[in-house]
């Protein structure tokens, strides 16, 4: 009954920890990181909310607490911060320990634009699967934009990624049935494409893509912006 909550605090509970290590201090970032979680998270709820309602996918009450908001475990709406932050802490710990490891400029361009194309090929081809198409509509739309604002942060995040889906894969196998009788999550196959990776939906790849690089995207535009150090500064 409690390995949904299990596992957001599982997956959490270590980078949360870190984040107050004395070098990194990544902690420091703790308002640009909230604001950022708050506006993914609320994006991605009202989407999951909706897809819930309809029968897109679902929960399974023998794995969760009985909690409910909008039909929803409360374990899925702390699934948006706990998850997220544990990926993209990841990915800052990766900028911190190794600052110069990261794509050239051209060759992270040509990979959005790959990317972004074959995205979109699937999008046009299966817009009557729910998921796949809002999916993949955020997923192409992120793209487009990082593409436009964001290929510097994007040049180490496709490498950072690369290992984050290696703990996502993990937690996300274990949601979807692995070494389950039943899942944790279950969904509709006639809105996806049908294609697992074990007991995954391939859709999930960009599921987890556009939530964890939406993050980074929004922190980082809000570090550059400096708004605390404004609001802040004026108000003294």
């Amino acid at each position: 009954m409690f390995l949904y909550l299990l596992l957001n605090l599982g997956s959490i509970s270590i980078p949360f920890l870190y984040s107050f290590e004395k070098k990194m201090r990544f902690i420091r970032y703790w308002k640009e990181v909230a604001l950022s979680l708050s506006i993914v998270s609320m994006i991605f709820l009202i989407w999951d909310a909706i897809f819930t309602a309809n029968g897109v996918w679902g929960f399974n009450a023998d794995y969760h607490l009985n909690i409910l908001i909008f039909k929803m475990p409360i374990e899925e709406w702390m699934f948006f911060f706990c998850i997220p932050y544990a990926s993209f802490f990841i990915h800052y710990s990766f900028e911190y320990f190794l600052p110069n490891f990261k794509l050239g400029e051209k060759v992270t361009k040509r990979i959005t634009i790959i990317l972004l194309l074959v995205v979109l090929s699937i999008l046009v081809l299966n817009f009557d699967k729910a998921y796949t198409a809002v999916n993949y509509s955020l997923l192409s739309f992120l793209l487009m934009i990082s593409y436009l604002y964001g290929i510097v942060y994007l040049r180490r995040f496709y490498i950072a990624f690369l290992i984050i889906l290696i703990p996502f894969f993990i937690v996300n196998g274990i949601l979807t049935g692995t070494g389950l009788e039943e899942p944790v999550v279950w969904y509709n196959d006639n809105e996806n494409l049908g294609i697992r990776l074990l007991t995954i939906p391939v859709e999930d790849i960009g599921y987890a893509f556009t939530m964890i690089f939406g993050n980074v995207f929004l922190i980082e535009k809000f570090k550059a912006m400096n708004l605390f150090k404004t609001a802040k500064s004026s108000s003294s």
